[in-house]
């Protein structure tokens, strides 16, 4: 199964929005589909991740993998979350080596979440 990139569609960035304008996570969210998708990601766009204060915010997950939230993202940031959503993808175990990620996702990670375990394990 592939790799999910969750875009909050109603960030604001911390910045009020002019009536009649979109916020910024909603346009992020449509650059991001507009640019499409690398192999092994999907793009969905999701009502707040609870990053208010450092929006624009995506996450990062896939199965069995290490999950990530990434803030302060904006449209320049496009074709750099598309990489880094790439290399993810390509990833075993969702860990990316230091290194060849993106700058804006080793600079800008709000948190990182360990896999999920399987539901036998999770009694332990």
């Amino acid at each position: 199964m592939g790799a999910t990139l969750y875009v909050c569609t109603t960030c604001k960035a911390g910045l009020p929005v002019p009536e009649g304008e979109l916020p910024p996570g909603l346009r992020l969210y449509a650059a991001l589909k507009r640019a499409g998708a690398p192999d092994g990601v999907r793009i969905v766009g999701v009502e707040c991740l609870s990053a208010c204060n450092t929006g624009c915010a995506v996450s990062l997950t896939k199965p069995g993998a290490w999950s990530y939230v990434y803030g302060r993202l904006t449209l320049d940031d496009v074709p750099a979350i598309l990489e880094g959503a790439g290399k993810y993808a390509a990833s075993a175990d969702g860990i990316v080596p230091w290194r060849d990620r993106p700058t804006v996702f080793r600079k800008q990670s709000i948190a990182r979440i360990p896999p999920h375990p399987p539901h036998e394990e999770a009694a332990e």
